[in-house]
């Protein structure tokens, strides 16, 4: 079975850039650490939209995935950001290959 893919765009409200930023390190470091289906949670901003922003998470499985939106951690970071976010996507995946494997 291969692994469970999270993509997800966000676009910050321009004077929460900071807050969403620091905000989302914390939940990504949250998500790796305490939780054993998170493979994988990298956070990445736009150089030349600094209100830009690109995760890229890799769980074991949906169920995995579905115990992470459920987190204390996820949970406190969704109340936080939800009002510093102009704009969110997300899309998922089943992961085909990975040189990490």
């Amino acid at each position: 079975m291969s692994k469970f893919v999270v993509i997800v765009f966000f676009e910050a409200k321009a004077a929460h850039v900071a807050d969403f930023r620091q905000a989302i390190t914390i939940n990504a470091k949250a998500s790796v650490d305490d939780e054993p289906g998170c493979r994988q949670f990298d956070v990445a901003q736009d150089a030349d939209n600094e209100a830009s922003f690109f995760l890229y998470e890799i769980y074991d499985d949906e169920a995995a995935f579905k115990a992470h939106i459920a987190t204390p951690h996820f949970k406190l970071f969704d109340e936080l950001s939800a009002p510093w976010v102009k704009d969110k996507k997300v899309l998922t995946f089943g992961l085909v290959s990975s040189n990490r494997d």
